[in-house]
Parts: structure tokens; sequence; C-alpha cells
């Protein structure tokens, strides 16, 4: 919400451009991965999204389930969810694999990702598993449910409520564990029993196995990874390819939402048996001006013939848009001289190329994210083998350690946020149209990076964080060898850790939005000293070996700097410390970790390495809930009747209370501004999440976002808006002025501004003008006394009228008003229209404590994919088209049926309110 400005010609155009640039967010942006792209159908290289016509079944309980297992795991006895995010991790507990698991069939998948020829893994004679029904093509599947993929089995609950749930409110009180099948029939002609088939796994949680007609092909157990498996020797003619892939998801495996299934893409790509590798080129620019840029590219190729090949490649660099057009001739080439390829080999080629007046990729707003793709072929003679395309930017980044970033040359701070993987009502299961929203209003915000927390992302943020302008921390492990939670992925890490952060690095090292590799986050390897800096060092070397070009870091939250950790890294990257934990007077009766301001003694001991927040702030807050008394202080941690409401589960919205560990907005701020040299920082959390609802662990969903989990801004929005957007009008005032139970009694009243002073009217008669001082990021009239009627703001900057807001004691509930953030979708089963449904009084306002039960209904080829109201205590399902608004507010996400047309109509019902329909037209 921006406030209106009608006093100064150069702020109204500055909002006028900032509403503009929100309006064109809403436009779907194609972000299908560079490498899954064809130009037309006769290309050698063809990938299938197998998204349509997959059969699933989930066993009733983890007892019911096969013993196909990976591994063995050790026994939980018992385990504290709602313990503090920034509790000491432990080791892990000892356990003898049986010699009936899986696992020595499955590592051969990481010896692809291994250095040392000595440590590949031998797979086993046989197949285990091969005569279970499920992978047998006779199998009847037919009362298995029918589902498309991506596909969160958990989603739609049900919520499981209670002290004593199977899951709690850690890892969002839905059914993510358990194990579960996923079958598919595929179609070969005789012609492609000639090439390579594989299958291309986005990601699967968690432990995935494959097997293709009957053979185990392989897997992998990190859930968060992309992963390839090799279907050629055992497809055959026909449409009776039977696929099968098992999951088995742990409980007490994560500390937030991690979903279950299939939730990324799965790809079937068909190549002839001479191709680029896997992720196989890798582009990097080690010279950058406007003037010229060189361009180097190294490829790998791969021969799986029983032939030696001779062959050379030939790769076109073109621009291209948002949509991933080609909109230029060939701005240049790269050939590489003819060699033989062996049989059964690998190989690399090397080239590079000078581009004169490049077009270069760098953050919005200051910069514009141009790209280009390359566009390789593998050719024998006047044959093309193979055919692969790469995005890529053209840009220079550097770090320097008293001033922070520099992108081309130009300084830019890092105003970033962390971003978990779920998409709120839609789970895991990644959609593009989801995730560009949940940017778009990042970026009106004013943040210009994100931090990946903690796992690899969909292949699509990354497209998609690349073409909005975001710079990116892509982050690999919340845990190494020492555990957070029982069956967390510490228990795969002495094995898989150096082919995951391969095969991490490999996938996302192209994308320009990617300035650097996070391989850990608050891990428990910080308080082993040198043991753990051995990890530490050795994750450091492996990020180097894949890409060079970027710095690589860990998240500290304990680590001090004297300790063995902070010197291996090429940059400080402090989640907390920075402003202190635990330190000021408000929190010291608090246990845990306590920590002065460490900005200074962490520049004063590593003058040459940059520091950044890679965590900060953990403030919390629900939407729209405005507890009493109000603290006096800028940061205090929340507390039962401190900011804190027990029975209903409510953080207070006046955005001064804080996680333990924690710090308010306001302080991190002015933390940062008091130390230059930090080069910024990520607040926790840009979005509401699922799981994690620090303080109170009875609800399902996370209190520490600037956004709600349903996509309604909180009051702290405006905070950070104003501080990050000091060019953009605006004035936001809180509370809402709704309070017949306070008529007479002092109701504090907060304004934050991107102005300078304001001054406050309550029914016209001025409360007083007040000033920022310097380091103040909300201005305060804490001895208001409520009456009912209009609030209203004037701010000013440098003197001059600047921005206003107002708002107005509403009038009863009277009727809906339905708004869609797109009038029209794409009739592709995927795109979306969020709806909010808003209760408004008989003048049009929203009604702030308003929480009818809304029905709603569809008319039309479109679905009602999920609802939501941002209220973490919620335990309706997602799935539920019946919901009450909180605080005034609903949203009902909608999509079109596959190639359909014509209108949807969504409309929206309540008792004693008047009704509401809107139209949405299927494109």
């Amino acid at each position: 919400m921006i406030k209106k400005c009608p006093y100064n010609l150069a702020a109204c155009l500055a909002l006028l451009l900032s509403l503009s640039a929100c309006n064109d967010k809403t436009e779907p942006l194609a972000t299908t991965p560079a490498a899954q792209q064809t130009p037309d159908s006769e290309s050698p290289r063809q990938p299938t999204l197998l998204d349509q016509n997959w059969r699933f079944m989930k066993y009733a309980t983890t007892d019911d389930a096969d013993d196909l297992i990976y591994d063995v795991r050790p026994e939980v006895d018992s385990f504290k969810d709602d313990k503090d995010a920034d509790s000491k991790p432990t080791e892990a507990v000892e356990i003898n694999t049986s010699s009936e698991v899986l696992k020595p069939w499955i590592l051969p998948m990481a010896n692809d990702f291994i250095r040392d020829p000595a440590k590949h893994h031998t797979r086993p004679p046989g197949s285990p598993g091969s005569d279970f029904p499920f992978v047998q093509d006779d199998f009847d599947d037919s009362q298995w449910q029918q589902v498309d993929i991506p596909h969160d089995w958990a989603i739609a609950g049900p919520f499981m409520g209670g002290d004593d749930a199977e899951v709690g409110g850690g890892m969002g009180r839905l059914p993510s564990h358990g194990v579960a099948w996923y079958r598919k029939k595929l179609t070969f002609s005789q012609d492609d029993l000639d090439k390579q088939l594989y299958l291309d796994i986005d990601a699967a949680m968690s432990y995935a196995m494959v097997w293709f007609n009957g053979h185990l092909v392989g897997g992998w157990p990190y859930g968060y990874n992309s992963w390839r498996v090799d279907l050629t020797p055992y497809a055959q003619a026909g449409d009776n390819n039977q696929l099968a892939i098992r999951v088995d998801n742990p409980p007490k495996s994560s500390r937030w939402y991690p979903g279950g299934g299939l939730y990324r893409n799965v790809w079937l790509t068909k190549t002839n048996p001479v191709h680029v590798a896997n992720w196989g080129t890798y582009i990097t620019t080690p010279q950058v001006s406007h003037q010229q840029a060189k361009v180097e590219l190294e490829i790998r190729l791969k021969n799986s013939a029983d032939t030696d090949t001779k062959i050379e490649t030939q790769t076109d660099i073109f621009e291209i848009n948002t949509h991933d057009d080609i909109t230029s001739d060939v701005i240049a080439s790269i050939n590489t001289p003819a060699q033989t390829l062996a049989a059964n080999s690998k190989a690399r080629v090397n080239g590079s190329v000078t581009i004169n007046n490049p077009k270069l990729w760098g953050p919005k707003p200051a910069q514009t994210p141009h790209r280009y793709v390359a566009v390789t072929k593998i050719k024998q003679g006047d044959k093309t083998l193979d055919q692969y395309q790469t995005h890529f930017g053209i840009r220079d980044i550097r770090l320097d350690p008293e001033k922070g970033v520099f992108v081309n040359g130009e300084h830019v701070y890092l105003q970033g946020v962390n971003q978990h993987h779920d998409l709120g009502a839609l789970g895991a299961a990644f959609n593009v149209r989801a995730a560009q929203r949940q940017l778009g209003m990042l970026q009106e915000l004013g943040s210009n990076a994100i931090r990946i927390a903690h796992n690899p992302p969909a292949v699509e943020l990354l497209e998609l964080t690349d073409k909005m302008g975001f710079l990116v921390i892509d982050e690999i492990y919340d845990s190494w060898e020492r555990k957070k939670t029982p069956l967390d992925f510490h228990l795969i890490f002495p094995e898989w850790h150096e082919a995951d952060l391969r095969a991490f690095i490999r996938r996302d090292r192209n994308y320009p939005s990617v300035m650097m590799w996070s391989v850990g986050n608050e891990v428990g390897e910080q308080y082993t000293g040198e043991e753990g800096a051995a990890i530490a060092r050795e994750l450091f070397n492996i990020s180097k070996d894949e890409d060079p070009t970027r710095p690589v870091a860990a998240s500290m939250n304990y680590a001090k700097p004297d300790m063995a950790l902070p010197p291996v890294m090429d940059s400080i990257s402090l989640n907390y410390q920075g402003e202190g934990i635990r330190n000021a007077p408000a929190y010291a009766h608090l246990q845990g970790i306590k920590t002065a301001p460490l900005y200074p003694a962490f520049h004063e001991k590593f003058p040459d390495k940059t520091i950044f927040s890679s965590e900060n702030a953990a403030a919390l807050s629900t939407r729209g809930e405005y507890l009493f008394p109000v603290t006096d202080g800028i940061s205090a941690p929340v507390a039962d009747g401190k900011g804190g409401d027990p029975l209903n589960a409510h953080v207070s919205a006046y955005e001064l209370y804080t996680a333990p560990f924690g710090s308010s907005a306001d302080k991190v701020l002015a933390s940062l501004a008091k130390h230059p040299y930090v080069a910024g920082g990520f607040v926790w959390s840009g979005w509401d999440y699922l799981g994690e609802p620090t303080p109170y662990y009875s609800a399902r969903s996370s209190y520490f976002g600037i956004i709600d989990l349903a996509g309604f801004k909180k009051d702290r929005f405006y905070l950070y808006q104003a501080a990050w957007r000091p060019d953009l009008p605006m004035a936001h005032i809180l509370p809402h002025w709704n309070w017949p139970e306070r008529v007479g009694e002092v109701t504090p009243v907060h304004v934050f501004t991107s102005g300078d002073e304001a001054e406050l009217f309550l029914n016209g008669e001025s409360l007083g003008r007040k000033t920022k001082a310097q380091y103040d990021y909300r201005l305060r009239w804490d001895d208001v006394v409520y009456q009912p009627g209009e609030l209203k703001v004037v701010a000013y900057k440098n003197g001059q009228q600047w921005a206003t807001d107002s708002i107005k004691t509403t009038g009863a509930a009277s009727a809906i008003k339905l708004s869609a953030d797109r009038a029209g979708i794409n009739a592709d089963g995927k795109d979306l229209t969020f709806i909010t449904a808003k209760v408004t009084d008989s003048n049009g306002l929203t009604v702030p404590t308003a929480k009818q039960l809304i029905r709603y209904s569809l008319d039309g080829p479109g679905e009602i994919v999920a609802t939501d109201n941002g209220d973490p205590r919620s335990m309706v399902s997602f799935k539920s088209h019946n919901r009450k608004v909180f605080n005034g507010l609903g949203l009902v996400i909608v999509k079109a049926k596959r190639d359909q047309q014509g209108r949807i109509r969504l409309t929206a019902t309540a008792e004693g309110l008047q009704s509401s329909s809107i139209d949405i037209v299927i494109q």
C-alpha cells in the first residue's frame, strides 16, 4: 500500500513511476531452464516435461511401509521441536547399517561428482526390489490417486493439532513424513532406443529411489538437490515402459516445513550418444567493462557410444528477453577445433570470445538485468549431434571490505531478505507465478537481494531472480555432521557432501544473479574448533574447484573472531551477531547465546574480508493484532503479556517484538547504519513460511515475515520500505482505529515514513509534529488517547510536504469486495491468479477486525487451488473453500483448467454480508 502524495511534483512523479513498475510485475515470465529448451522439434536434444498423469500412493503409516529402505535410521526417543532456533546442534548418533539396505546401489550415483576416483563407489550385483509389485509393469495402480507434478503430498493436510501431534509446529503440523510411490508409463519409439534417455529430477523429498522396467536405476537421498538417472540400458520400444519412484521422508527431519514427494519438475531428456553432459557448460566473464567483455566457455562432452567420434563444437551467443526469446542476430561465436572423442569417454573443451559494448546484467532498480543465451552445437561434419542452451549474464561483482558490494563498478547496498522454499498455501510444490508474486512484492518493498534458506532452490526461482534483477546468496546446507533435528540430513552428510555440493554448484553457476555460495547455516561445527574448521575447509575447496569466480561463505551465529571457522571463508557472514544477541537490557534474563555487537571485532580481526549480515532481525508479529501495553524501547523479546498473547497465539503488530535471539527492525537498521563497512544484510524473513512458529508452537506457520503467509503486508513492510526506498513518498499509520473498548485509554500511534518529520492529527486536531533523530526509523506518539474518528499524518521531507496517510474508524461489516492481481491467466493448468477478499463497511472501508466465515464458489473451466488468510494459528485445510477472513482479509488462489477457454467467475458469500463476484479471463 503506497500512500497518496498530493503536494510535491517530484514526489508524485516518483510515486507514479513506482506504481507503473509494480503493474509490470504481474506479467508472467517464462522460466523453463535453458538446458530444457529447444528451438524446434528437429533439435537432436528433446526434453519433455513429465508433469501429467502420474499415479500416487502413500502408505497410511510408516509401519505399513515396505522395507525397500535406503538405510537404517537411529531411533528417536524424544524431541522438542520448539527449542530456540539458535540452540546448539549436537553430535550424530552412531548407527549400524544393515546388509539389507539399498544404499550400496544408490551411492554410485555420486561418482560423477567425486573428484578422487579412489573414493568412487562400486555398485553391487543384482537389482534389489525388482520383484516388488509396485515396480512391475502389470501392477494395477488404477485405484491410486492421479496427480500432476510438481506435487506436495502433505499440503492438503489435515493439520495435526495438540502438544503430542505426530508432526509439531516446527515442521508445520502437516503430514510431510511417510513413504510413498509414484508411477508413470513412458513411451519410446524404436529410434529412441539408439539415443541416451535420461530422467532428470529437479528434487524429491526425500531419499528417492527409481526403478525402471523393474530395475533399480538410481536415486538421491538429499531432498533439495537436482539429479539424473540413466534409463537407456533398460528402455524398450512401445508404451509399456514402467517408471516407479519411491520417496521416504522421515519425521523429525527438519526445522521448517519440508513438503513431501516429487515437489519440483521431472523431465525426460533424449540425446544422441554424443552430447553435452548434464549441466555441461560453464560460462565466466573474467574481464568486464561497458566497452568490452571477455566471455570464457567450458563444455563438458560425453560419448556414450561404443565407437570413437570426431566432433567439433560451435557456440553462438544471442541477446534474449524476459520471455527467453532471442532478440538479436549472433553477437559472437566460440568455435573449438575438431577432435576425436573416444568411445565411452568424457572430455572438456574450452574457448573464449570478446564482446564489444556488452549489455551488462545488474540488479534492479539501479541497473538492468540484461541476459544472453549461448547456443552450443556439437557437430560431426554437417550433422548436428547435440544442441544445448545456456542462459547467462555479463557482469562483474567485487567485494570491498570497507565499502561492500560493487556490481559493474557501482556500489550496491544489500537490502536483502531470507526466503524459505514453501509457497504458503501451495506448499513446497514449486509454481512459477507464485514465486514471481513473492519476488514482485519484495521488489516493491525495496529488496534487491535474496538469501536462499537453507537449501538449493528450484532452478526456476533462479531464472526469476536473473530476469527480475535480484542478487542471490545460494545456500546448500543447514547442517553438516552435527544434527539439529534427530533425522535431518546430517545422516547422509559424510557420504554425500562432496557430490551434493558439486552437483549444486554445477547446476547453478551460470546464473548471473548468484553472487555467492553459502555452504552452511549456523552449523554445529562452529563449536568444535579445528575439527569443524577442517570440514569447512573441505567444503570451501570443493566450491572453489567447481567455481573459483564466486566467494564462499558459511553463516555464523556462534563463532567468534578468534575461533577456528571464520578464517576459512572468503567473507564474514554473521547471523544476528552484528547487532548483538540477547545483549540489550530487555533480553538480559534470557538463556542461550549472548553476544555483544561484533561487527567491529570481526572487522578488526579480518580487515581484508567483507562482512555482511546473513540473517538479522527475527522480529515477530501477527498481521493486524495490536497488544497493550506497548514497550517503550525499540526492541524487546516477546513474552506472555509483553507483546505476546498465549491464549490466542498472537504477537503484537507494533513491530517491536522479537525472537529471544533477535532484534527489531529499528535496532538492526540502526546497527547497520552505524557500521558503514558492512555490505548490508538479509532480514529473517521476507515472507512468513510454514513451520517454525516461534514463539507459539501450537501454530502452523511462522511470525517472522515482513509479509504474511497469504501475501498480505504486515506493518513492518512499510518500516523497511521507508528505509530502503527513501525517494518513494510514503507514510503509514499503525494501529488500526477500531477500538470501542479503549475509548478514553492511551493507545499509542506509530508512523513509518520516508520523510524526515511528520505531524499527526486526530479528528482534525494536531497531536504534534515530530522529527526523526539519526538512527530512528519510526515516529511515535505514545500518549494518544483513543477517540473514534480519523487519524491523519502529514509527512515532510526537507521542509516540504511529502506524503500523507489516514485511517478511520469503520462502521459494521456489510459487504465483501473481491480483487484479483491479474484479470487474465493462461490455460496451462499452472498459471495462477491471487484474489483478495476484503470485508468492508457501507463506505467501502476494510473492517480491520473482521473475521467472518466466507464461502467461495467457482463457475467456469477453473479450479480453486487453495485459500488462506494469513493467520498462523488456522488449522483449516488450505484446500477448503470455506474460510474466515483474518482481520478483514482473505485469499483465494485460482487456476484455469488445461486447454480451456472462456471465463472463470469466483463468488464469495457470507451470512449478513453483501456477496461479491469477480471474473477472470482464460487466455
